[in-house]
């Protein structure tokens, strides 16, 4: 692991390679670190900064430049979105977007508030969260609650044009950023606790009308595969790839949700993103491999066409969701080159694949903690090659309906839940908000009813035994290698997105409302100060007028705050955070608030 490039940080390799194959503004944006246009900051996931004005030696000195509410109070994920002199604020439900005047003391200059129908909320997972804002071609895209896809006129606020992606009454939502690509903006959807068929959808970035969409499971067509040509490590999926793997017409009900993050390779021109958990939650009611839920998926964006597939947990008995971000770098393995992709997946493995091909490069354990599988069989020759080795112990299919699985390390959380890591090309390490978190599992017999709850099992969460006693850990993650290089123990889950700097800093929250800074090569924290309440939103930077800026959105919620942030008291309520993060009410309170920081003139 040495010298190492970013893809779009700016007028890299790739950018340069291809110019036409990604969107012009939106490359213009990435490479200037002043702006944010990308939830991700950049289409290749690092959330790396080159600003540096802000540095380990000088960011013990920061101080609150201003601040504002949002007027909402729940669960505030995602980041502000910077565009020249305008900041972009977004809240959860109701998906407030407010513009802001960096000019004139961040003035609201337009406020767009969508009329939508409250009866969405209940229908919404965990929290009524929203992952943020992008910015294309002058508009500002929003995927709302409700699945309304809205692009909006970036300087006025007026909507260019509205499509509805899916059906709330189905149990369709959505959580989830977009990605602006060339021509397209791509959206995925939520609603796997409701038996949801789910997929990814090309829209045009300019009109709004439907390009393609992709599904996570089904026949051939729907999910946009090609028998002979789409790989899984390195060999043909062939044909009905995923109707073999579902017990008669299951798949139309088979979860597979897609609400994570998405990153694009513009060299390659491929996305990436992960589909989520198989619908019901107990294993027993859907034999099978369930394919492809729980798969990394690479897609070409102007034709759905997937290229290469793999599947991370094949028949989930545990809900590990496999929608975290895919982070591409490229770096030397073996002594050569390679393209990567590094996924942190709830199931609690590191993954590292090429991502041209797919091949699996690395899959080792982020938390020690981790023991539902042994390991990830890595014998090329092995009939079970790239399958987890599943402990008997901690098998809620083995163990078998009405029985609770106990100890079993990650809980469904997972050891990452959606809080994006951070890469920096300065010292080649991954930095990985994370649970400490384990589980008790029952699964039951459920019944599908359309916009009906579709779980089947019951659970219950607590820290991690025989360690820290705390819920979190935040780590810088050796990718090549697959080992931890530091660890920093935390009270409770960190469940906000990192950042990394040219500065050698690396920022996060923490669940009690804290902003901190770190050190990129020791974790040694650097700075800390506590916001009006929790934090679950990604640190961002920008510059203005040359001063640096750093900013995150506080507003406890997420799956580990929907105890305070929907008023829930029931220890097992939550899908069994509630009694896990009881504590947490100790520490902070509701609230909705961006927090921005800046050194003293």
């Amino acid at each position: 692991m040495r010298a190492v490039h970013l893809l779009a940080l700016g007028a890299g390799v790739a950018a340069v390679a291809a110019p036409a194959l990604a969107n012009e503004s939106v490359m213009k944006g990435i490479a200037n670190p002043a702006e944010q246009v990308l939830q991700t900051v950049d289409y290749a996931n690092t959330r790396y900064s080159k600003l540096d004005q802000i540095n380990a030696k000088n960011v013990k000195d920061l101080q609150v430049a201003w601040t504002f509410s949002t007027g909402v109070l729940r669960g505030h994920e995602g980041s502000p979105l910077v565009v020249g002199n305008i900041m972009y604020v977004h809240t959860p439900f109701p998906n407030i977007v407010y513009a802001l005047d960096l000019d004139h003391e961040a003035k609201i200059i337009w406020k767009y508030e969508p009329k939508q129908d409250p009866s969405v909320i209940p229908v919404m997972c965990c929290d009524t969260v929203n992952r943020g804002l992008a910015y294309a071609d002058g508009a500002i895209l929003l995927h709302q609650a409700d699945t309304t896809l809205v692009s909006l006129d970036a300087k006025t606020g007026k909507v260019n044009w509205s499509v509805v992606n899916g059906d709330p009454k189905k149990g369709e939502t959505n959580t989830a950023t977009v990605l602006p690509v060339k021509d397209k903006v791509i959206v995925g959807i939520s609603g796997g606790e409701f038996g949801v068929q789910c997929h990814v959808t090309a829209y045009d970035l300019k009109t709004g009308k439907k390009v393609w969409r992709g599904y996570s499971e089904g026949p051939d067509d729907q999910m946009i595969v090609d028998p002979e040509k789409t790989t899984s490590l390195g060999k043909p999926i062939g044909k009905d790839s995923s109707l073999k793997t579902w017990e008669g017409d299951q798949w139309k009900t088979g979860g597979g949700c897609t609400w994570g993050w998405f990153s694009y390779d513009p060299k390659l021109d491929l996305m990436y993103y992960g589909s989520g958990n198989p619908s019901t939650w107990n294993p027993k009611q859907r034999p099978g491999d369930n394919k492809w839920s729980m798969t990394i998926w690479a897609r070409n964006p102007d034709t759905g066409m997937a290229k290469w597939v793999y599947q991370m947990t094949p028949h989930d008995e545990w809900d590990y969701d496999g929608i975290n971000e895919m982070i591409l770098t490229d770096q030397k393995v073996d002594g050569k080159d390679q393209p990567l992709l590094t996924h942190f997946d709830r199931n609690g493995f590191g993954y590292t694949l090429n991502r041209e091909t797919g091949a699996l490069l690395v899959a080792e354990k982020f938390d020690p903690a981790v023991n539902w599988a042994s390991k990830v069989d890595m014998d090329k020759g092995s009939k079970n090659y790239g399958r987890p080795l599943v402990v008997s112990k901690y098998s809620t299919e083995q163990n078998g309906e009405d029985t609770n699985s106990k100890g079993i390390c990650p809980a469904a959380l997972g050891t990452k839940d959606q809080q994006p890591a951070a890469f920096s090309p300065k010292t080649n390490l991954f930095y990985v908000p994370t649970n400490h978190v384990c589980m008790d599992y029952e699964p039951f017999r459920v019944t599908y009813t359309p916009g009906q709850p579709y779980v089947g099992a019951t659970l219950s969460m607590y820290p991690a035994p025989n360690s820290h006693g705390g819920m979190g850990n935040f780590i810088a993650w050796d990718g090549v290698n697959g080992k931890i290089k530091w660890s920093n123990a935390e009270q409770f889950s960190v469940w906000s997105g990192a950042l990394a700097t040219a500065g050698d800093v690396v920022f996060y929250g923490t669940l009690e409302g804290y902003l901190k800074a770190v050190d990129d090569k020791t974790g040694k924290e650097l700075f800390k100060f506590k916001t009006p309440s929790g934090i679950i939103g990604n640190v961002m930077t920008y510059q203005h007028k040359g001063k640096q800026y750093v900013g995150v959105l506080s507003g406890v919620g997420g799956w580990a705050g929907i105890g305070l942030a929907a008023g829930l008291t029931d220890p097992n309520a939550g899908l069994g955070a509630v009694g896990g993060y009881a504590a947490l009410s100790q520490y902070t309170n509701l609230g909705g608030q961006l927090t921005v920081f800046a050194l003293p003139n």
